[in-house]
């Protein structure tokens, strides 16, 4: 009878240790992840600017117009925020967080967390934060799904291009605003932009 009850108290108390743990991993997992754009359509978005965007093929596009952006309808501060951008090898794009003016985006006045491999001046190429924070790794991005990863926590902003560190830095110039995905020349595509 000792024995069966050693045995239960065991399969009890390891139970209890995989439950700890399975709780330990959800709770560094972090909140769940919200889907701002999917690329069926442009809900919660706000389209400015001369680019045309569209739904194609189960991503948002714009390849014409000479400039413009979808703007999220929320504000944000503190986040986690991943997307998957597909971009001609000319594209000037992008993702700029923390906008000031939703009306008026510009490097000045939000971050602009640069998609761009062609850029004349390449020290703020892709993977890079205009103005504030020069790529670590180059990363080329054309003809191809790529996943943007960006984390603003107070004024560390992170960037992370196909899971490859491009930056770190600490800024403390934009704290709120809405995200806006850019469309500057070339192509651009984005699916699966979401946000925790």
């Amino acid at each position: 009878m000792k024995q069966v009850s050693a045995i239960v108290l065991g399969l009890v108390l390891l139970g209890l240790a995989g439950a700890q743990r399975a709780t330990v991993v959800l709770a560094q997992a972090g909140p769940p992840w919200k889907t701002l754009l999917a690329g069926t359509n442009m809900d919660g978005w706000t389209p400015i600017g001369m680019a045309n965007w569209r739904v194609v093929d189960g991503a948002v596009q714009a390849d014409s117009g000479m400039g413009g952006f979808l703007v999220s309808k929320e504000s944000y501060g503190d986040f986690e925020l991943r997307a998957d951008i597909w971009v001609t090898p000319d594209a000037n794009s992008g993702i700029f967080i923390r906008c000031e003016d939703p009306k008026q985006i510009t490097a000045m006045n939000s971050y602009e967390v640069n998609v761009y491999d062609m850029r004349p001046d390449q020290a703020y190429r892709t993977g890079g934060i205009v103005d504030v924070a020069k790529p670590t790794s180059i990363v080329n991005t054309g003809n191809k799904w790529n996943t943007l990863e960006i984390t603003a926590k107070g004024s560390r902003l992170t960037v992370r291009v196909n899971g490859m560190p491009t930056v770190d830095v600490m800024d403390t110039k934009h704290a709120r605003g809405p995200i806006a995905l850019q469309a500057g020349i070339g192509t651009v595509k984005f699916r699966n932009v979401q946000i925790r």
